[in-house]
């Protein structure tokens, strides 16, 4: 396991965080602690949560996963580990969360403290907001819509709550998740024009079926020195190539009308080349997904998720794989033919 800087901040993350999105839906309690110790003892010291997990959110589960990593987290050596969560962002109808979820000052000091609560910690590591306050394209939606707009907290004031709290020891760094180019901008010039926290990582979906990381947020999170966390690299699964029979019992089957931004067209084609091209090269298609992501320069770690160990295993085995020039090539051949599509 190789470990990286985390923006510039000062964490040293491992390359590979485990997502805990499927404990207390798919997972037990008992689940989520083997899974954790496996992938501690296998180099793992970044797990990432979030107050709205698990998934799909409803009312009557949410807030599970904290608890699940929380009874885990207690029994740890806390400064061994780092922990990121998320606060839920508005515009989404969960309206169980606060009575409406916003990111501002008060809804921002509210949720900390039950995150820290269930997590049953003292301090979050990375705190992120889920996503954007303001009226964006996200999971899957790909188009702005400037007729879609809503009230809004100044970022400059988000970011203000956030300085209060690491100011507080509650927090240690903030960073974004699910954002835009613009947005990464905004957050670092209002950070460097009042003085205020500086975002040190955004968590963003990337992987064979969706590069467009690459158009713009490359460039800014570059230059404005965030860390990339890759979410979804698997693409909900379909990269392992298990729903091309169409008998698979995974997440998109379980829960219909989940994980949309794969039910599109062209992804079945691609997938089959994806998996094609990885029983050429005598490799699992998972093992081809993960690697691939983890090439990236601009990765910083690469999420991933399991619902059993076996899932986790291969997962995690994945980090003894490089990818050649060769294999490279071969992989931006399919991409040129079928362009991100679940973008």
């Amino acid at each position: 396991m190789n470990y990286r800087q985390l923006g510039n901040s000062d964490l040293k993350v491992s390359e590979i965080t485990l997502g805990t999105m499927t404990f207390g839906e798919q997972n037990s309690p008992e689940d989520a602690a083997r899974q954790l110790d496996y992938a501690v003892a296998h180099g793992v010291n970044f797990i990432d949560v979030a107050e709205m997990y698990p998934v799909p959110p409803r009312a009557e589960t949410q807030g599970r996963t904290e608890d699940y990593v929380g009874r885990w987290l207690s029994k740890q050596s806390r400064d061994k580990l780092i922990i990121a969560t998320k606060i839920t962002g508005p515009g989404r109808g969960f309206e169980w969360v606060r009575g409406g979820p916003r990111i501002t000052p008060k809804q921002i000091r509210a949720a900390i403290d039950t995150s820290l609560t269930r997590l049953k910690t003292d301090y979050i590591d990375l705190y992120q907001i889920h996503w954007p306050d303001r009226n964006v394209p996200t999971f899957g939606q790909s188009e702005y819509d400037p007729g879609a707009e809503r009230e809004t907290t100044p970022i400059v004031e988000q970011l203000g709550a956030f300085a209060d709290l690491i100011q507080a020891g509650k927090i240690r760094h903030v960073g974004l998740s699910n954002e835009t180019p613009w947005g990464v901008c905004q957050f670092t010039r209002a950070a460097e024009e009042a003085g205020l926290p500086r975002v040190v990582s955004i968590q963003n979906a990337y992987n064979l079926l969706n590069r467009t990381f690459e158009f713009g947020l490359a460039e800014t999170c570059h230059r404005e020195q965030l860390g990339l966390l890759a979410y979804s690299p698997l693409g909900f699964g379909t990269l392992t190539g298990k729903y091309i029979s169409g008998a698979d019992a995974g997440r998109m089957t379980r829960f219909p009308g989940f994980g949309q931004r794969y039910n599109k067209p062209m992804v079945p084609e691609a997938v089959a080349a994806y998996v094609e091209l990885a029983r050429q090269e005598h490799m699992h298609p998972t093992t081809l997904a993960l690697a691939f992501v983890r090439s990236r320069w601009f990765v910083t770690s690469t999420i991933i998720g399991a619902t059993t160990m076996e899932q986790l295993q291969q997962n995690l085995d994945s980090v003894e794989v490089a990818l050649d020039a060769g294999l490279l090539e071969k992989i931006q051949a399919i991409h040129t033919r079928y362009p991100n599509p679940a973008p």
